[in-house]
């Protein structure tokens, strides 16, 4: 297909990032791309480089799709990203950072020539034509042009540059000529304003010698490629630093993720947010860190980014030294107790009901997804950190309360490789409870994925391991979920049985009203589909009046919506109609777009059964409004569709 493609290549360091942003700053002042521009670092040479399934996530929601109106699967999250770009109108800039790999940029490409993509990476992109551009180092003079600019920017009467022409150009040289490691220089310089270039050049060689000792005795260790020119410079900027901004900038290196929050790296480093505030803004005036603003403005949403480059020579430091390794391990320790702290408190939240104790922090749910959200990057890297024993059951504790906020925003790719890090991890340390409840995770995670086979071998064995523990509660739980996935695989008859088993267990406990509601629930929706209409009847009634009892809106909602079905096919419309009611009001009130959609589908259907053809294309056509909300553009056009027919 025709697609304008720009590529940006170079080594680590040499400013590719920095031209795409400037260059898409001047076409968008220009007009160039009216309709905005998007922007994802794929983070393509760390450790754990973003996915596509990933990114596409992170598109949809800068579209403006997001949390219910989620497609529930990566395929349909791509048709959904595609349609959304092919129906605006406006030109847009896609910008895909810091890729390494063909398989992190050529799902994410729009499928229409309207747009443009501009794409920056180490390595050439082969796998498409391209118009490329090949970034080299900068030419000595721009070298030069660059710190004499930021030194006067600094301060205009710093005659340096044109005291020492000759030491300026040897700093340059020993820079590489790369934008990062000369930006670092100056720095260092603003910050020894009365001290000459000279003295500066003298170190970064002694830095530089001693680099070429260790690579010529190890030449493994080079960790930077072709930007070998940082290394000194780094060395040289790292031993200038005061203890307490050196020791931020090595814990930093450890954080687990590329770009942290203020809040998270004050655990970290275990400062108050004020004091860390301080060294950060220090280290991000040497270009050590970059701030990153946060959605409110305030300093303490700002969060920061390391350059790989510099989070790998932070590593390196930590790990050639025994006491700074246990300095790291103990910082890792605290942020992943922050993380587990806080998302204790925000699972709470989005679990809460009239009654139980009000959650710590967090006054509601919108609250608690946003920190969520600022914080998923690290919270599903941390969960990684699970592999290591010294971390394991933290690990495991906090992956077992991301669950419900990566079901609500429909992030499966996550959900799915948090809860088989922490299956493994508690089949390591021999934690069958905890395993259950990771397999009890993951295959959820898996059917919502659709991919039922996988779910039903993964909830089984959560099933067996609860049995074996002797955990009722929580084999009722899976019991239901096993349910829910041998129905959508089919097996009706199967699922009838494990959500009465469900049901029957949590009777049995009495410890938990809302999961015997919602086992009712779901045994009604398996009765529905084995023809057994009147029994789904009654079990949709049950799960209602349950569900009222203990004040849980939005599952009220969900049974309601079955009773609506049941009530239809028994062929009781009038009783369907004003249950489809009672549910599209609870659905509106929580902004379920998608399910406000599947009801209104539902009651056209018995307007139609009951030859009230206004009341059903009414209906239909309000349900692919609610479709087009939910970003579901296949069932908003069978409503349309549907609603067409009624004219004929």
């Amino acid at each position: 297909m025709p697609l304008l493609i720009f590529a940006v290549t170079g080594m680590g360091g040499v400013g590719k990032t920095a031209l795409a942003v400037e260059a898409a700053h001047r076409a968008r002042a220009q007009g160039w791309f009216p309709g905005g521009t998007l922007f994802v670092d794929l983070r393509g040479y760390d450790d754990d480089p973003v996915t596509a399934d990933q990114a596409v996530l992170a598109l949809l929601d800068a579209l403006g799709v997001r949390d219910g109106d989620l497609p529930p699967t990566a395929d349909r999250q791509y048709d959904a990203y595609r349609a959304l770009l092919a129906e605006r109108r406006d030109r847009m800039l896609l910008i895909l950072d810091n890729a390494s790999d063909p398989s992190q940029y050529l799902p994410l490409l729009p499928g229409t020539d309207h747009h443009r993509v501009l794409i920056t990476s180490r390595d050439r992109p082969d796998a498409l034509p391209v118009r490329l551009i090949d970034l080299e180092t900068l030419a000595p003079d721009d070298s030069v042009a660059l710190v004499t600019r930021a030194l006067h920017d600094t301060d205009e009467g710093d005659d340096r540059p044109a005291r020492e022409p000759e030491a300026l150009r040897k700093l340059a040289g020993l820079c590489g000529h790369l934008p990062l490691a000369l930006q670092i220089a100056a720095g260092m310089l603003r910050r020894r304003r009365y001290r000459d270039i000279a003295s500066l050049v003298a170190e970064i060689q002694k830095a530089e010698d001693a680099t070429t000792v260790l690579d010529h005795g190890s030449p493994g260790t080079d960790l930077y490629g072709r930007s070998l020119a940082l290394r000194p410079v780094l060395e040289t900027s790292y031993r200038r630093l005061p203890p307490d901004q050196a020791r931020l900038l090595r814990l930093l290196c450890l954080a687990p993720s590329a770009e942290t929050s203020t809040e998270a790296i004050a655990a970290l480093v275990d400062l108050g947010t004020e004091s860390v505030l301080s060294l950060l803004e220090d280290l991000a005036a040497r270009y050590l860190v970059t701030p990153v603003r946060g959605g409110n403005g305030t300093a303490s949403a700002l969060r920061w980014r390391l350059h790989d480059l510099v989070r790998m020579f932070g590593v390196g430091v930590v790990a050639g030294d025994a006491e700074l390794r246990e300095e790291g391990e103990a910082a890792r320790e605290r942020v992943l107790g922050f993380y587990v702290r806080w998302a204790d408190a925000a699972d709470d939240r989005l679990r809460w009901l009239p009654g139980r104790e009000e959650p710590e922090r967090f006054g509601d749910r919108g609250q608690a997804l946003a920190w969520l959200d600022g914080e998923r990057a690290g919270l599903v890297a941390a969960v990684g950190w699970g592999r290591e024993e010294r971390f394991a059951g933290t690990a495991m504790r906090l992956a077992g309360r991301l669950g419900e906020y990566l079901y609500w925003r429909r992030y499966f790719d996550d959900w799915i490789a948090v809860a088989g890090t922490a299956q493994k991890t508690a089949y390591r340390s021999e934690k069958r409870l905890s395993e259950a409840i990771a397999w009890t995770n993951l295959g959820i995670a898996l059917r919502e994925a659709d991919r039922e086979e996988e779910s039903i071998s993964a909830l089984t064995r959560a099933r067996d391991l609860f049995q074996a523990v002797g955990d009722r509660r929580r084999e009722a739980t899976a019991w239901d979920n096993l349910g829910i996935a041998l129905r959508e695989a089919g097996r009706t008859e199967k699922a009838v049985d494990a959500h009465t088993q469900a049901r029957d267990l949590f009777q049995a406990t009495g410890e938990d009203s809302d999961g015997e509601a919602t086992a009712w629930n779901n045994l009604g929706n398996a009765l529905q589909e084995a023809g057994r209409i009147e029994e789904a009847i009654e079990a949709h009634t049950q799960a209602r009046d349950l569900l009222q009892a203990v004040e849980s809106r939005h599952r009220e909602g969900k049974a309601w919506h079955g009773l609506g079905i049941a009530l239809r096919k028994a062929g009781r419309v009038k009783e369907a109609i004003e249950a489809y009611g009672k549910s599209l009001n609870i659905y509106r009130e929580f902004e379920d777009w998608y399910g406000e959609g599947q009801i209104l589908h539902n009651l056209a259907f018995a307007h139609k059964a009951a030859h009230r053809p206004v009341e059903a294309r009414t209906a239909y056509l309000q349900s692919a409004d609610a479709f087009t909300r939910a970003n579901a553009p296949t069932e908003a056009a069978q409503a349309r569709t549907r609603a067409a027919e009624l004219d004929t």
